[in-house]
């Protein structure tokens, strides 16, 4: 979180707080789509049935990236981010989207990409031309030729539309629900479950739409194939695509992994290097661009795991150093630290709690936009005082569509020039059970004092030749690994076995 956002990924599932407040959410309607309708396949030239016309698969793309953005962050590197650009318009323009016989419409389309702030290892695409990379899939690549090939293949989504394909088969209709997506109109007939979750609206609608296998295989032999006619070594993805089978699922993340997101169709590695064979003979010229050099020199200095400056927990406390903020977790309760908002669920997830910056000038004017939100009952409304600074705190009730009573309990609390917004949620039934968990932290905001949480830093990567032919462990320094990353993990970010011999001059990517 800088002065206006936090950066930093989910810790938990998303899964788990959905479980509480999915009963809130109505129907979602389809942006800007009506019905099914038939469209232009950019790489067949074919016509077949799609859940969006391209203008709209344009629009909702654009009004997607702008809550991705919001929600996870752009990793503020100007040089990484030019870098990744640069090479992703080269792979663009060998694709079927700049090609001269595809059709005016597809080839004017601007494509943007951006490396967001987030330590998992993911990339994805939007509608429209809106492909992400993370900085922690970053770390993971060996050189620019698989950044090629995780970019083709990216670009090869939005060419094959499909996104569009799967609304289609999902028959996504107005006032369909989306599994999973948080848009807006809850039980209560307001925003309720929206403003108290996270993201929502079109990201949430499109990220849900998951591809099926066959779109995965048409976007490997894309990847591959634009990847090799814009001069690269394709073959090397496949060394990609076997560090991440030896990465196991990790569980609770906003953003899924590359592995959840791209289910692997057999034996993925061997089918990358064929196809890579395949095109090289298609081609005339060189296809051998690896570029490792100029790829290592990119990473540079790349935050490793999670960035402390954006907030941690320690000891039962959250610490923002950068915001200068502290408060208490309950006791046992899980932390999910993200872009826009911090949440705390209990393990049960019966109750949470999510800790957010208000829009709102003073806590009064904050307390009022939230009591009075459509089919909120205010229970209680008074003005408070939190460790001296002006407050106010809400009490609401509200009826799920289930006929259940949820309690909201909010407080909104002036500080160093902003206003934070507490909300913390259970049924009416449990509110004598969780009140005080609830409490807990939106009684405890303070200011951040202590100068050893204020002056920590992020762990960031450097890159080194090994400097004599021993085991790869030989070169981890365990002490300066951050606490989300291991010995074992930091050996399949550099794509090889912990106890292997790697060769002396070898580059290595190593926490400094």
């Amino acid at each position: 979180m800088n002065t206006s956002s936090f950066r930093q990924r989910f810790a938990l599932q998303r899964a788990r707080l959905l479980r509480l407040v999915l009963p809130l959410v109505l129907l979602v309607a389809a942006t800007g789509s009506g019905c099914v309708s038939t469209g232009t396949n950019p790489i067949s030239g074919n016509t077949r049935a799609y859940g969006y016309s391209w203008e709209q698969e344009v629009k909702m793309g654009t009004e997607a990236d702008q809550q991705i953005q919001q929600q996870y962050g752009v990793y503020e590197d100007e040089e990484l981010q030019q870098y990744v650009d640069r090479v992703a318009q080269d792979v663009l323009a060998e694709s079927h989207m700049r090609r001269p016989s595809t059709p005016e419409k597809f080839r004017n389309t601007e494509f943007h990409f951006r490396v967001l702030d987030s330590p998992i290892i993911n990339a994805f695409a939007l509608p429209g031309g809106y492909v992400y990379v993370t900085r922690g899939l970053l770390a993971h690549l060996n050189n620019e030729a698989q950044l090629a090939v995780v970019l083709g293949h990216e670009i090869g989504h939005v060419a094959g539309r499909h996104a569009s394909k799967q609304a289609a088969k999902q028959q996504i209709m107005q006032g369909v629900l989306m599994g999973g997506a948080i848009a807006g109109q809850a039980a209560f007939g307001g925003d309720v479950a929206q403003n108290v979750m996270g993201l929502g609206g079109t990201a949430a609608q499109l990220l849900s739409l998951s591809y099926s296998r066959d779109n995965e295989r048409e976007s490997d032999r894309l990847g591959v194939e634009y990847a090799t006619m814009a001069g690269y070594d394709a073959a090397e993805g496949a060394d990609f695509f076997t560090s991440l089978k030896r990465k196991s699922k990790q569980s609770g993340q906003s953003i899924p992994t590359w592995q959840s997101t791209h289910p692997d169709p057999g034996q993925r590695e061997d089918t990358i290097i064929k196809l890579a064979q395949e095109w090289a003979q298609k081609i005339e010229g060189s296809q051998t661009a690896r570029n490792q050099e100029a790829y290592y020199a990119s990473i540079e200095d790349i935050i490793l795991g999670e960035n402390p400056r954006q907030g941690f927990v320690e000891n039962e406390v959250f610490y923002h150093p950068d915001l200068k903020f502290r408060f208490p977790v309950p006791s046992g309760w899980q932390v999910q630290n993200e872009t826009s908002q911090v949440a705390m669920i209990q393990p049960n997830q019966e109750a949470y709690v999510v800790f957010r910056i208000s829009q709102a000038n003073t806590p009064a004017a904050a307390a009022e936009d939230f009591a009075g939100q459509k089919g909120l009952t205010v229970v209680e409304r008074q003005q408070e005082t939190v460790n001296g600074r002006s407050a106010y705190r809400v009490l609401g009730e509200g009826q799920t569509q289930q006929g259940q009573t949820l309690r909201i309990l909010s407080y909104f609390i002036a500080y160093d020039g902003r206003v934070y917004a507490f909300q913390g949620m259970t049924t009416a039934q449990q509110y004598g059970t969780y009140r005080s968990a609830l409490e807990r932290p939106m009684t405890g905001f303070d200011e951040l004092t202590d100068r050893q949480k204020l002056n920590i830093q992020p762990t960031r990567l450097t890159v080194r030749p090994a400097s004599r032919a021993v085991a790869f462990r030989t070169f981890v320094d365990e002490s300066l690994l951050p606490k989300d990353i291991s010995a074992t993990d930091l050996a399949i970010m550099n794509q090889v076995d912990l106890d292997e011999t790697v060769e002396q001059g070898r580059p290595l990517k190593l926490p400094k």
